[in-house]
């Protein structure tokens, strides 16, 4: 029987990490990409390595500090202010074309190793408006993918349908819940484990995991 490989997508962040655990218990091996970009903070690139060592995954960093020469923009760039998109414009820490690249590189490294399953840990239901996090782009890049490099590979959302409560929710099924609440790095301030407590991904994450522990503590 052939063996099932995947390459999920890592930034260190809890929502990849989080991907990382459920693709260790769904596949029999498991490779991770993580890309540099030029993103504010280089911890995050160091929290991805440390959780990846720590998960024993071996781990592919690539460069593609090009993106930011393409789109520079509050991820990237230490002098322009993180903020929410206003009368129905993205927030200024979208960034154009990030998940069309980097899927597809994660496509072409799973080319090159032998792994049909890509883990992408993007979600409809809780999200800043970034049309690179819809379903219908996920569908259709996976088709695009296929068709370019003439391999079977499937994209997988674990997340898609699930709100930052939700995915504590999963963290907590799969045994990991704080180790990801200790470990990951989510914050535009770069502050490991609950952040600063004031950008808008700690707002949104510190809000998720609230939601769920009270709904668990009721349950």
């Amino acid at each position: 029987m052939t063996k099932q490989k995947a390459v999920v997508v890592f930034s260190g962040g809890q929502d990849s990490t989080t991907c990382l655990f459920w693709a260790l218990e769904k596949f029999d091996e498991v490779e991770a990409v993580t890309f540099n970009y030029g993103q504010r903070h280089a911890l995050e690139i160091e929290c991805a390595k440390k959780i990846a060592a720590e998960q024993g995954v071996k781990h592919h960093i690539l460069d593609m500090t090009l993106l930011n020469q393409l789109a520079p923009n509050a991820l990237t760039r230490d002098d322009i202010t993180v903020q929410a998109g206003e009368d129905g414009a993205l927030p200024n820490t979208f960034v154009p074309g990030r998940n069309l690249l980097f899927f597809s590189f994660a496509g072409v490294l799973a080319s090159q190793i032998g792994a049909q399953h890509i883990v992408v840990g993007v979600s409809e239901a809780d999200f800043s408006g970034y049309p690179d996090c819809r379903d219908a782009f996920v569908k259709s890049f996976n088709q695009t993918l296929n068709l370019a490099l003439d391999e079977p590979f499937t994209v997988h959302t674990p997340l898609m349908e699930l709100d930052k409560a939700a995915v504590w929710g999963l963290s907590d099924t799969l045994g990991v819940m704080q180790y990801v609440k200790e470990n990951t790095l989510t914050c535009y301030n770069g502050v490991i484990s609950d952040g600063c407590g004031e950008c808008p991904s700690c707002i949104l994450r510190n809000r998720g995991y609230a939601q769920y522990v009270e709904k668990k503590v009721q349950a």
